[in-house]
């Protein structure tokens, strides 16, 4: 078979398959130790269904070689009519506490799969840039749904049961051997070889479930990029080579998930197969015992019930099987991210600064992302409270990289930088990033209102957010919607213009009250006539405040009181605009270059120039 063969070439690299796997068992044993009450209900449930269904055979034993056979007469409570009732009994009770344990045991595996669902959530929330940079989105996103439903699947249909299961084994065994030790063991002749097939399917199973579970995190992720890069695809009309990509994961999925199939294929026929030739066995064996009158009829009955009893949960744990190998799988990757717990951000950590004056200075700063290629080389400056500083340079620069080193979301390798005199690794990180506000190019709006998208959390007085939007010139487009604030924002802020998400990005950032504002290229996705209105306002809330700004069209940043030209991550210029401008370096030609885009009649080029 050709998925065969191509599942067979398939390898996978996964650290976590080295995580010894009676490891992982405990561990996920030990979730459920808050509701062991719970669990402890539902195992005795499943110890009294079991001796109801060890009871049901001999009942029927009695009444074949007591009543049927021997002719004994009825006596009191000793009758068929009695043993009718007993067993009509047994068999209702046993029904209703199946129903109970089910409820029992899917309460609790709710409840674990709920908090695992939110440790995770909270763990990727709290994980370093640096970490989600080199993973995609994809991969967490499945350890999130389709690994933790796995588990559900495990923890409701397959760990009870098997603890069902291992007990009715056991209880079979016991009451067979009592019967009859020598008819006992003829019934579990053909068991060794079943165990064997079972062994040799072990790890083919276990093998494809880890690559049926990587091309699961793949395609996700793959679905996640195109639907947020929708826009793109139709607009270049690359919808039939997206689909092609899509085709060649699912395709591969598809491979390893038939031959899934073909493997599981044989664990039921064969469960069957070693039924019926233990049953046929057993018969050949009674039978020639019942001829010679040294067994009874209901004897043999009770152990071909028993034999059919007995492989009834290795039918189970067949069907099961697949369930089981997947839980496992998928608790090795959700381990594997839940150890990264001692490689999060710990937001109440260091040195607690309420509220941040503003003071900025990096000290030789060098940094990489990949501690090879430098992205900063020596950097030195100093930003004094209340000061407005503009970061120029051409693309790949440095400039974005020393926001995120000012918000803390890398650590340097070399030099420090400096928050009010203090280092801002040894800031608490949850004060640090609440005195600092950054409006980026490529805005993000959640799925909710605008008026969540600016606050962001409860903790903002509705004035305030009114003020904000005020300030921000967003208060025209809000107020021109029906319900204003409390307007409906879709997912990603899709039915708003560019300019709409920009003004409010900025609502967010001013409604924050940061010491730092941060502008990256913030006026880039804005008309002329807003992009004026945003500079006033710019002119307003950067007196109190430190301003960084970022911004390839020079004219938003003549006015700031420093301007720190970047080339391939080192200053080479520092100054306001007037003085870099007269000097005639490299400043005076980024102005000269970009002068020669526009028309002459353009007011820009009054402004870069100072003339009037």
């Amino acid at each position: 078979m050709k998925f065969m063969k191509n599942s067979q070439k398939t390898k996978i690299t996964n650290s976590s398959s080295k995580r010894p796997r009676v490891k992982n068992l405990i561990r996920l044993l030990q979730l459920a130790l808050p509701f062991w009450k719970l669990i402890a209900l539902s195992a005795l449930c499943v110890i009294l269904v079991n001796g109801a269904t060890l009871v049901k055979p001999y009942i029927l034993k009695l009444v074949i070689d007591d009543f049927l056979i021997k002719g004994l007469p009825s006596k009191g409570l000793y009758s068929i009519t009695s043993m009718g009732i007993i067993y009509f009994l047994v068999v209702s009770i046993s029904g209703l506490l199946s129903i109970t344990q089910v409820n029992l045991i899917n309460k609790a595996a709710q409840e674990i799969m709920s908090g695992l669902r939110r440790r995770v959530f909270r763990l990727i929330q709290l994980m370093p840039l640096s970490y989600l940079d080199k993973t995609s989105s994809g991969r967490l996103i499945t350890r999130a749904t389709n690994d933790i439903e796995a588990l559900s699947e495990m923890y409701t249909d397959v760990i009870i049961n098997l603890f069902k299961d291992i007990f009715l084994l056991i209880g079979i065994v016991y009451a067979m051997l009592a019967l009859n030790v020598k008819l006992a063991l003829v019934s579990f002749c053909v068991l060794p070889f079943m165990a064997l097939m079972v062994f040799k399917l072990n790890n083919k199973i276990e093998s494809n479930f880890k690559i049926m579970k990587t091309y699961i995190g793949q395609i996700n992720g793959y679905m996640a990029e195109n639907i947020s890069g929708m826009r793109l695809v139709q607009i270049f009309r690359a919808e039939k080579e997206k689909l092609k990509g899509f085709q060649k994961l699912n395709n591969a999925y598809l491979e390893n998930a038939k031959y899934q199939v073909w493997l599981n294929s044989f664990l039921r026929p064969a469960s069957e197969i070693f039924k019926n030739l233990s049953v046929a066995v057993l018969l050949w064996y009674g039978m020639g015992r019942i001829s010679n009158q040294t067994l009874e009829i209901g004897v043999l009955y009770a152990f071909v019930t028993y034999i059919q009893q007995f492989y009834n949960p290795i039918s189970d744990l067949a069907d099961n099987y697949t369930t089981i190998q997947s839980a496992l799988v998928s608790s090795d990757r959700i381990f594997e991210l839940l150890d990264q717990e001692g490689n999060t951000e710990d937001l109440d950590s260091g040195i607690p600064m309420e509220k941040i004056k503003g003071d900025i200075e990096f000290k030789n700063v060098w940094f990489s992302y990949n501690d090879r290629d430098w992205i900063l080389k020596n950097v030195c400056f100093k930003i004094k409270m209340g000061e407005t500083a503009a970061f120029v340079g051409e693309t790949g620069a440095g400039k974005t990289t020393i926001i995120n080193l000012i918000s803390g979301f890398y650590k340097v390798q070399k030099g420090e930088i400096l928050i009010d005199g203090i280092n801002v690794d040894d800031i608490r990180p949850k004060d640090l990033r609440r005195n600092v506000a950054v409006v980026l190019q490529d805005v993000f709006l959640f799925s909710g209102t605008i008026e969540k998208n600016i606050t962001l959390n409860d903790n903002i007085d509705g004035s305030i957010v009114q003020k904000a939007v005020e300030m921000s010139c967003a208060n025209e487009f809000i107020d021109s919607m029906d319900d204003g604030l409390k307007s409906k924002v879709m997912e990603r802020g899709s039915t708003f213009s560019a300019g709409q998400k920009q003004l409010l990005s900025f609502a967010r950032a001013l409604a924050h009250n940061p010491s730092i504002l941060i502008l990256d290229e913030a006026t880039s996705n804005v008309d002329t006539h807003t992009e004026k209105l945003i500079q006033k306002t710019i002119e307003n809330v950067s007196r109190e405040r430190t301003t960084l700004v970022i911004a390839h069209r020079l004219s938003t940043i003549r006015n700031a009181d420093k301007i720190i030209v970047l080339k391939h991550g080192e200053i080479i210029e520092m100054g306001n605009h007037a003085e870099l401008y007269k000097k005639g370096g490299y400043y005076y030609r980024l102005c000269t270059n970009q002068r020669a885009r526009y028309s002459p009649m353009d007011d820009e080029i009054h402004v870069l120039t100072g003339e009037a």
